[in-house]
């Protein structure tokens, strides 16, 4: 593969993406390639747009939720009722449900 570095603007060819399908023993068409260079190029130039944003006084996360998600604490309750929870299932024996059997 040569080695050419992408333009200024940072897009990808119809011939870049043939030839690194050629090499990696890909089939890929001119159509697909062309499909393929559009795609990665719009990637490339997001990250290029993420690349230039300043970061100077942001400072990063561990966690995502410790900054937006409250949890509720952590209690055992003991308000399951057995009896109506197993009165709308379709069989029931001995206080177990029973399912299809699935292994023969």
């Amino acid at each position: 593969m040569s080695q050419q570095p992408l333009t200024s603007d940072n897009t990808v060819s119809r011939e870049e993406i043939l030839e690194v399908a050629n090499l990696a023993r890909l089939g890929v068409d001119e159509n697909t390639a062309d499909s393929y260079a559009a795609d990665i190029s719009k990637i490339l130039k997001l990250m290029n747009t993420l690349g230039n944003v300043d970061t100077t006084d942001i400072k990063p996360l561990s966690n995502i939720h410790e900054a937006c998600q409250d949890l509720r604490a952590d209690v055992a309750k003991h308000d399951i009722n057995r009896e109506r929870n197993q009165s709308v299932a379709p069989a029931v024996e001995d206080g177990l449900y029973l399912v299809p059997q699935v292994i023969e």
